[in-house]
């Protein structure tokens, strides 16, 4: 395989072991909005109730409010917890795939190191390549028979963790992290300006790359960006919700590229190879599913024609969210989590909006002439 593939195999191990936290957090985290039932969101002494078991009052008095704040305050937590495995999981995965059961240790070490300095998703993902390369390379090494029994439990876990801890304080950190703050400053100032130029440019990130980097930078803002307006007490139907706003944008983004193609083989047959129609036809089910990565066999056999069609229509999805005003406290699930969705008909109308809009650029840019291969 080539280097681009294996890169991509790797990174995507990560991400894929991460999704179910991802999901599952997330969806936690917009149950607990739902059974508090106030605006308000919680407060830190019914968070603290919650976590230290006080469910009813000292008093054994304790009004259905405060019930549901302090149990929706509880399950907020349980998906917050979820959230602080992110970054560990996705850099020891992305290590997994590179050196099997050596990488765990140290890409798990890279990802929560990530977190700490502050070089956020890109730092676990370079982490996680770090370490699985490092761990790769002791593994490998000709040792004394008597080292061979225990070089997987004890040594390779030991070196490898020194080596990348070390690089991403001291390298990581001062690379990466400038790079995360820069991209991150960047977009919030966008939101701070106008939220339709953020929902277009989180819209033209989601889909160049269908998962890559770039995707997970859009989506790593905006996931953080809910559960910090979640724990300042910011609720998606409140005022300042800019964050759910734009956690919509990306995840309707994120669903066009695949909903758009599947709506292409349908309407163009011919312009699309039997095994495209054929995977035009899963892309339906992915796209719903918030599954950018559906769209990925189109744009590996035409990536010219087949990207830039895909980055109109997200910009069209994202756009039309922060028109309508869209919001989403979950940050997964497709379509399978719409009662979460604030303002679900203007989110429905966002995916309509990106779906024809792709499917549409797909149409005439295939039309023009013959597809350029990768």
């Amino acid at each position: 395989m080539s280097a681009g593939t294996n890169l991509r195999q790797w990174l995507m191990t990560g991400v894929s072991y991460m999704i179910p936290f991802v999901t599952a957090g997330g969806i936690l985290i917009a149950i607990g909005f739902m059974i508090s039932g106030d605006p308000a969101g919680f407060t830190n002494i019914q968070v603290n109730d919650a976590l230290a078991g006080a469910i009813t009052s000292a008093d054994g008095v304790t009004t259905d409010l405060e019930m549901k704040l302090r149990v929706g305050a509880l399950i907020f937590q349980l998906g917050a917890a979820l959230f602080g495995f992110l970054l560990p999981v996705l850099g020891g995965y992305i290590a997994f795939g590179i050196a099997d059961r050596p990488g765990l240790v140290p890409g798990f070490l890279a990802g929560a190191l990530a977190g700490s300095v502050g070089a956020g998703f890109l730092g676990a993902m370079v982490g996680g390549l770090l370490a699985g390369f490092v761990a790769r390379w002791i593994s490998e090494r000709n040792v004394p028979s008597a080292l061979r029994s225990i070089m997987p439990i004890v040594v390779n876990p030991l070196l490898s963790s020194i080596l990348v801890g070390l690089a991403m304080i001291f390298v990581v950190r001062t690379i990466v992290k400038p790079i995360n703050e820069g991209l991150t400053d960047w977009l919030n100032g966008l939101g701070t300006g106008s939220l339709v130029i953020l929902g277009i440019v989180l819209g033209l990130m989601m889909a160049f790359d269908m998962g890559g980097p770039l995707n997970k930078v859009a989506y790593t803002f905006a996931t953080a960006g809910i559960v910090s307006a979640a724990k300042a007490g910011i609720a998606p139907n409140g005022p300042d919700n800019s964050a759910y706003i734009a956690m919509a944008a990306v995840m309707a983004a994120g669903m066009t590229p695949p909903l758009g193609l599947a709506l292409a083989t349908v309407i163009r047959k011919k312009l699309f190879t039997d095994a495209e129609i054929e995977n035009g036809k899963a892309a339906w089910v992915l796209g719903a599913s918030f599954i950018t990565e559906g769209a990925i066999p189109f744009a590996v056999v035409d990536p010219l024609r087949v990207i830039p069609s895909l980055m109109l229509g997200s910009a069209a999805a994202g756009a039309t969210v922060a028109l309508l005003g869209a919001t989403l406290n979950a940050p997964h699930g497709g379509i399978w989590v719409l009662p979460l969705i604030g303002n679900p008909l203007a989110f429905l109308a966002a995916l309509v909006v990106g779906t024809v809009v792709t499917a549409g650029a797909v149409i005439v840019a295939k039309s023009s002439n013959k597809a350029v291969a990768a």
